[in-house]
């Protein structure tokens, strides 16, 4: 393998409220997820991984997730997309997205669901990677358009607020 010239962030949207009777794309984070995300944020800050462009589901806890992680962030914010397309549960749909992505985006965060990221940072490293609420993988590659088929490295995965 090349040296990784990219980095993908996967997101995991945190914990999600149940008690609300609300369709699937409406359902909010509970508290816990409230409390969790941040951590994510702060994380990456520290790490220097804020990303130069954020794809994020539209569901309101995936937004959610998105808003309390780049809230722990000072200086010019990543641009941001509320992408269609990452509301899914495909990892072959995400893999997609992380193709389309223009060769000039150094830090890519992709924020979304379940099984999705797992099958996506799974078909990206060859390995099997756990992403349970709130989670992180951080993967390297080097070009997106040539993404997936073992041809990403995992640098991380785990869920910050778990180490804080």
């Amino acid at each position: 393998m090349t040296p990784a010239t990219h980095t993908l962030l996967l997101l995991r949207h945190a914990k999600s409220d149940w008690g609300h009777a609300v369709g699937d794309r409406d359902r909010p984070l509970a508290s816990r997820g409230r409390r969790q995300a941040p951590h994510t944020g702060r994380w990456l800050a520290e790490h220097d991984l804020v990303p130069d462009l954020a794809l994020v589901s539209p569901a309101a806890r995936a937004r959610q997730t998105w808003d309390l992680i780049a809230g722990q962030w000072s200086g010019p914010l990543p641009s941001v997309r509320i992408e269609e397309a990452a509301y899914t549960f495909d990892g072959a749909d995400l893999l997609e997205l992380v193709r389309g992505a223009s060769e000039s985006v150094g830090r890519l965060a992709l924020t979304g669901h379940n099984p999705g990221l797992e099958e996506l940072a799974s078909e990206l490293t060859g390995e099997w990677v756990r992403l349970p609420t709130s989670a992180l993988a951080v993967i390297e590659l080097e070009r997106w358009a040539d993404a997936g088929a073992d041809r990403a490295r995992l640098r991380y995965a785990g869920r910050p607020a778990d180490d804080a």
